[in-house]
C-alpha cells in the first residue's frame, strides 16, 4: 500500500523542479490535486491521486511502462480538447487506447496537422511550458497583400493586445497577387496567435497546418490518422528540456 508523500518532494523527484520552486508553484496556484488547488505541505497518494502543473496532468515516471506517446494527424473540425460539452468530436476519437490521454498543446477546430497525445505529463508540462520555446512550423495561406513590410514585422514581431509577438522564422513558399503560402516558425504558444498576428497586417488566414513540433514532423501521416512515436522520436523530444 503507497503511503502518503509531501507534494513538492513528490514533484521534485518527478523532475519538474526544486522543492523551493514547487512551494513557489504552489503559492502561484500554478499546481492542483484532484482537480483542486494545494496549500503548502500538502500531501499525496502517488497511486491513487492526481496532480497537475499548470493543468497539464503529471504521470509517476516510477511506471514508465504505462507511457504512451502518440502523433496525430488532426483534421479540420476536430477539437483538440479530451472533452467537449457540445459533443463534438474530440482528438481522443482517432487513437484506440484505453489510457487517459492529453493533448500536448492545442489546435483549434479550424486548423490542422501535428498534434500529440500522451499520459507522460512531465514531458507534456516540459513542452508546453512558456519558457519551453519549443519551435513550431506551420504552413500558413494567406490572403490579402503581403508585403515586404509584413514580412519583416512576422520576422520581428508583431503588436498584439498582450504584447509584442516574438521573432519567428518566415519562409516564403508562394507568391501570388492576392495569395501568398508561407512556412511560419513560432517559438511561443499563445492563443490562436497566428491568426491575430494576420488580423493585425490585415492578412486573412486561408488554410493553417501545423507541420513540426521541435524535432517531430508530420511527414506523410494522412488526415484522421495515428502512431505512436518511435524511440528515436521520443528520445529527440526528451532531449530538447
Amino acid at each position: 500500500m503507497t503511503s502518503s508523500v509531501r507534494l513538492n518532494k513528490y514533484l521534485a523527484n518527478q523532475g519538474i523542479a526544486s522543492r523551493r520552486t514547487i512551494d513557489k508553484m504552489i503559492t502561484a496556484g500554478r499546481i492542483k490535486l484532484n482537480g483542486h488547488p494545494v496549500k503548502l505541505g500538502d500531501t499525496l497518494n502517488p497511486s491513487k491521486d492526481e496532480v497537475t502543473v499548470d493543468d497539464q496532468p503529471i504521470t509517476n515516471t516510477q511506471n514508465n511502462s504505462a507511457l504512451e506517446y502518440y502523433l496525430i494527424n488532426k483534421p479540420l473540425g476536430i477539437i483538440s480538447t479530451t472533452n467537449d460539452p457540445h459533443h463534438r468530436q474530440t482528438i481522443l476519437s482517432l487513437v484506440n487506447s484505453k489510457t487517459r490521454l492529453y493533448p500536448v498543446g492545442r489546435l483549434d477546430k479550424d486548423s490542422h496537422g501535428l498534434i500529440l497525445l500522451t499520459n507522460d505529463g512531465l514531458l507534456t508540462q516540459q513542452l508546453t511550458h512558456p519558457s519551453s520555446h519549443i519551435p513550431k512550423t506551420y504552413r500558413v495561406v494567406l490572403a490579402g497583400q503581403f508585403t515586404d513590410a509584413k514580412l519583416k514585422k512576422l520576422q520581428t514581431g508583431v503588436k498584439l493586445k498582450d504584447g509584442l509577438t516574438a521573432p519567428a522564422q518566415v519562409n516564403v513558399l508562394e507568391t501570388r497577387p492576392r495569395r501568398t503560402v508561407i512556412n511560419l516558425t513560432l517559438i511561443e504558444g499563445r492563443n490562436r496567435q497566428i491568426r491575430r498576428m494576420a488580423t493585425v497586417l490585415k492578412l486573412e488566414v486561408v488554410d493553417l497546418k501545423r507541420i513540426s513540433l521541435g524535432p517531430i514532423t508530420l511527414g506523410d501521416l494522412k488526415p484522421g490518422a495515428s502512431r505512436r512515436l518511435t524511440p528515436k522520436e521520443l528520445s529527440s523530444l526528451t532531449k530538447l528540456n
